[in-house]
Parts: structure tokens; sequence; C-alpha cells
């Protein structure tokens, strides 16, 4: 028993030298485990915190879309509907809904005669008058207007369509002392006007025969179209004949000639017309000045 003791104290030391290899070898397991993942941690991408100045705005992918919204509305010419304005950008049904509701409020787009489609906006028009009457371009196409005053002796305007009616972007006056004055910004209508007339005779057929139906054919003077047939028919021939006239249908005593401005892509954008009072010029001595006023507008189709 003796012996047996003997040998159990013996034993102990290499027990104790097995247990604490045990215990190295598991904190070298534990070490090795805490090293692989500070490693793994290492390698994996860090969140850096960023004021919310630093942070991307969450309204910059918005406004693209609500801008690549308007691009296409106004490429396109017409009223678009909601599902495909959708489709055109790739938009889902929500999101459309969504940047048209805003664009509405903000003026941007407004609502056509469908109530279900879309169409520019006041505020959008007025930003590319702004536009287009801007810096360099606007004192080229002044002075091609001054030009053309100089050369036919009676004022001119140069004009494009605003919605339903005609809006006035540049005019230089003749130096008479009868004269008729209208105000750069200034509207006047469709109907009874003679670049007004000029774009309802460039429209597509179907559009413009929507845009007549929907028009107030004010008699203005006795002159007037006031018939929606023969406002058809009198674009009809404007289209054929490539000028359209005014004779004393605004108003009394005041004639007027018209000629599309195209631009690099022959699309009718404006129009530069001619007005005399009937004391100093007739109809007929206006239209002898279509040949100056049509190498007119190609020079300010150059400048859009």
């Amino acid at each position: 028993m003796f012996r047996e003791r003997e040998v159990s104290l013996k034993a102990m030391p290499a027990r104790r030298a097995a247990a604490a290899a045990a215990a190295t070898a598991r904190a070298a397991a534990i070490g090795n485990a805490a090293a692989t993942t500070t490693a793994t941690a290492n390698l994996l991408p860090r969140r850096v915190s960023r004021s919310p100045a630093e942070e991307e705005p969450a309204s910059g992918s918005s406004a693209e879309r609500a801008l690549r919204l308007l691009a296409v509305l106004a490429h396109e010419g017409r009223a678009l509907s909601l599902a495909e304005l959708g489709v055109r950008l790739g938009l889902p049904k929500a999101t459309a809904h969504r940047l048209c509701s805003q664009l509405l409020d903000s003026g941007h787009l407004a609502r056509d005669v469908d109530e279900r489609c879309y169409t520019v906006g006041p505020t959008l028009r007025h930003l590319a008058l702004d536009t287009l009457n801007h810096g360099l371009l606007r004192g080229l196409r002044h002075e091609v207007l001054a030009a053309l005053v100089m050369q036919v002796g009676e004022t001119c305007n140069f004009t494009t369509l605003d919605g339903a009616r005609v809006l006035y972007l540049d005019r230089v006056e003749a130096q008479w002392p009868l004269r008729l004055t209208l105000d750069v910004g200034s509207h006047v209508p469709l109907h009874c006007t003679a670049s007004g007339k000029l774009f309802l005779a460039h429209m597509p057929a179907a559009e413009r025969d929507a845009l007549i139906g929907e028009l107030s054919l004010t008699r203005m003077t006795r002159q007037t179209i006031s018939s929606a047939k023969a406002l058809r028919a009198a674009c009809e021939a404007i289209a054929h004949d490539g000028h359209s006239s005014d004779q004393e249908e605004f108003i009394a005593g005041l004639i007027a000639v018209a000629v599309p401005v195209r631009d690099a892509q022959g699309q009718v954008r404006a129009a530069i017309a001619l007005h005399a009072p009937t004391a100093r010029m007739s109809l007929a001595q206006a239209q002898l000045q279509l040949p100056a006023l049509r190498a007119a507008a190609q020079r300010m189709g150059r400048l859009l």
C-alpha cells in the first residue's frame, strides 16, 4: 500500500504538467480565435460616421428623376398620362405619381384637359423663357429683329407658343408716331393673330383640332374668325402657303404677317411677325416683305 501511494505521489507532477499543457493549448486556441476574428473584422468595410451635411441628400435621386420627367414631357410636345411617364422613365407607378404630385404643387406640371394626363406648367414655361432670353443669345436675337425693322420699316416681333396663347419674347418698334406697343412677356390669342394661327397650322392635325375645340373664339373685330370650321380651313391654307396673316382680325386698323422660326431639327419653335397700321401699309404690301422675314427667321433659327 505504501508503494501504491508512492507511485501516486510520483505521478502527480506528470498529471499537473499534462493539465498545464492542456490549459496552455486552450489559451492558445482562444488567442488564435481572437486573432482570426480581429483579422476578419479588419477585412470588413467599416461604416464611417458622417455628419448630416456629409450624407448624400435624400432628394438627390428624386431631383434627377424629376428633371428626367420634365425633359421627357417637354421633348414629347404633348400631354402624357401617368402610365406613359412611368414606362418612359422606368419608374414604378407610385414613384411617378409622387413626382407628378410634387411638380404639380410647384407649378412645373399642369393637368391637361384630360385630367389623367400631365403637361408642362407655368413655372417650367417661365424657366424656359428666362433661359431663352438669357445672355449673349438674347442680344444676338434682338439684333436680328432690329436689323429686320430697319429693312422693312415697320414693327417686328419674336413670339412663341405658350399653352393656348402667343407669348411675346422680343419686339422692336418702328420709329413712327402711330404704332401699337405690346411689352415683352405679353400674351395674345391664337385664333386672331398671325403668329397664333401660324402655330396652330404647324401642330399635328389631331392636336390642333383638339385645341381649337377648347378655344374661346372671341370676336375681337368684325374680321375675327369665330368658327372652328373656318379656323381649321385657315390653318390648312397657312400650312400650304408657309406664312400667316392677320387682316384686322385682332385690332381694327392693324395688319400683320408671320413666318415660322425652325430649330435644327426643322421643328417650328417660334415666329417672326411684322405689324403695321393700315394707314401706312396694306396687307398686300406687308406680304411683299415675306422674303426679308424668312431670311431673318433663318438667322434666328440658328440662335435657338
